[in-house]
């Protein structure tokens, strides 16, 4: 099975996907003395390299993650999130690959405080939400056997930059920090979104799924569970405070869904595989990073 993975190597989702990896996957190198990994907005570049190696299956970790900056940032996002999706759907189609494309819970927008099911209707309030919810539609569109859209949220991992390494940095410096507690949602390990994924390629799961870590939590109970976790683990010394706050107390460019917990049993049914707990994952993560 060949596999292509876009995205940069030193990506919190691309690193997973590499160390979960089966045996019989081979990863095709986008690593040349030219260019140290494949632009997925050169439509040219992305083009000759799919019809070249011709993969069974291409993995999109690649996207425009800076969902604040995008409101400003429109062209950038839209190019990396949307209009490089479709190239590589097409891309895809021509050379028969199945294309498993990254997602995320900001294509909800208000909620009546039930999960999200897979075929609730997108109403995105950010670019960044609006740019993936498109990607969407492009995906199954393009790809309505062999495209697998698969939506997710608050991603962290041991490695990359991600809000749990940005907490236990915060806690080790200041030993009190403020988080947002109006807001939520479910954190996922990247390392069981790759597994997922690569589960998706056994099974014959074309369209729209959810994949997030179990349960459900507010910025400030994940925060919460950090600190205690970190302490267990032996990352955090001493007591830390964590002061629970509102949103209209932090104020951002971009609107963040109040509450976008992802239904995930029919994704469960589908792929035939679980989630454990968020905090469990949370526990599992930091013992690898210390």
């Amino acid at each position: 099975m060949k596999v292509l993975i876009t995205g940069s190597s030193s990506g919190q989702l691309y690193h997973e996907l590499l160390r979960t990896a089966p045996a019989d996957a081979s990863i095709l190198s986008t690593q040349t003395d030219q260019s140290p990994r494949l632009d997925i907005t050169n439509k040219e570049a992305v083009g000759d390299f799919v019809d070249t190696h011709k993969p069974d299956v291409i993995f999109n970790a690649a996207a425009y993650t800076a969902v604040d900056k995008a409101e400003t940032d429109r062209e950038a996002a839209y190019a990396a999130n949307t209009e490089a999706v479709q190239t590589l759907a097409s891309a895809a189609s021509r050379v028969n690959a199945r294309l498993v494309q990254i997602s995320t819970d900001f294509v909800f927008g208000a909620s009546d405080g039930h999960p999200f099911k897979v075929d609730a209707a997108t109403a995105p309030i950010s670019v960044y939400g609006k740019s993936k919810q498109e990607a969407e539609q492009i995906v199954v569109n393009t790809l309505p056997g062999t495209g697998t859209v698969i939506r997710t949220a608050w991603v962290y991992s041991a490695n990359g930059n991600n809000f749990v390494k940005t907490m236990l940095r915060l806690m080790k410096e200041r030993g009190e920090v403020g988080v947002i507690a109006d807001q939520i949602g479910t954190p996922t390990w990247a390392r069981r979104l790759a597994e997922a994924m690569w589960q998706s390629t056994t099974k014959t799961v074309p369209g729209i799924w959810h994949w997030t870590g179990a349960g459900a939590c507010s910025w400030y109970d994940f925060a919460v569970a950090i600190a205690e976790e970190g302490r267990a683990a032996g990352l955090i010394e001493g007591d830390v405070i964590v002061n629970p706050l509102r949103t209209d107390q932090y104020p951002t460019p971009a609107t963040r869904p109040g509450y976008s917990v992802l239904e995930l049993t029919k994704t469960w049914d589908a792929f035939d595989m679980s989630a454990p707990h968020w905090r469990e994952d949370l526990r599992l993560m930091l013992k690898e990073l210390k």
